[in-house]
C-alpha cells in the first residue's frame, strides 16, 4: 500500500494543480462565448463595449511567462522598436503557441516591417486556433486589400459581419469591395 500511496500522490497533485489551473481556462471560454453571443445582437454602442471585453477575455494567456512577452513585444511596437517586437513575440508563439492574440499581435509587429507574407501567416495561424477572432479577420482582409485579392478581403469582411454585425470598417469595406468581389450586373 505503501508503494501505491507513494505513485498516487504525484498523479493525485498533478490532476490537482491541473484542475486550479484550467478552471480560468474553462470559465474564460465560457465568458467568452457569452459575449460573443450578445455581440451578434448589440447596437453599434453595446458592441464596441462588449468587443472590448471580448478583447481583454483574449488577451489572456493564463501564463506568466506569456504575459511577460507580450508585454514586452506590445511595449517595443509602441517605441517603434519592430525588430525587438518581433522577437519578443516569436518568443511568446514559441512558448505558447495555442495562444492566438500572440499571433496577432506579431502579425501586427511584421505588418510594420513591411512583412506581409508573415503577416498574413500568422493572422490565419490565429484563425485556425480562435476562428471567431474578428480583429485577426479584419487584419487579413485589409491583407488581401493591400495584396489585391479584393475577393478573400470581402469573405474576410463578410465573416466579421456574421460575428460582429456592428463593427465601425465592415459595412463601408463590403460596399467599396463588392463591385470587385463578385462583379457588376450588366
Amino acid at each position: 500500500m505503501g508503494i501505491l500511496n507513494s505513485f498516487l500522490k504525484p498523479i493525485v497533485a498533478a490532476g490537482i494543480v491541473a484542475t486550479a489551473y484550467l478552471q480560468p481556462l474553462v470559465a474564460n471560454a465560457a465568458d467568452i462565448d457569452a459575449l460573443m453571443l450578445q455581440l451578434k445582437d448589440a447596437d453599434p454602442a453595446d458592441a464596441a463595449r462588449i468587443a472590448d471585453e471580448i478583447q481583454l477575455e483574449w488577451n489572456k494567456s493564463g501564463s506568466a511567462s506569456a504575459d511577460f512577452l507580450l508585454k514586452r513585444g506590445r511595449e517595443a511596437l509602441e517605441r517603434g522598436e519592430v525588430s525587438e517586437a518581433i522577437e519578443h513575440l516569436t518568443a511568446l508563439v514559441d512558448h505558447a503557441p495555442d495562444f492566438s492574440e500572440g499571433w496577432v499581435i506579431r502579425a501586427g509587429a511584421y505588418f510594420h516591417a513591411g512583412l506581409l507574407g508573415p503577416a498574413i501567416h500568422d493572422l490565419e495561424q490565429a484563425l485556425r486556433l480562435n476562428p471567431q477572432h474578428f480583429e485577426a479577420m479584419i487584419g487579413l482582409a485589409t491583407l488581401f486589400e493591400m495584396i489585391d485579392r479584393p475577393k478573400d478581403a470581402y469573405e474576410a469582411y463578410r465573416q466579421v459581419k456574421a460575428i460582429h454585425p456592428a463593427h465601425p470598417d465592415v459595412t463601408e469595406a463590403l460596399k467599396r469591395l463588392e463591385p470587385q468581389a463578385i462583379g457588376q450586373e450588366l
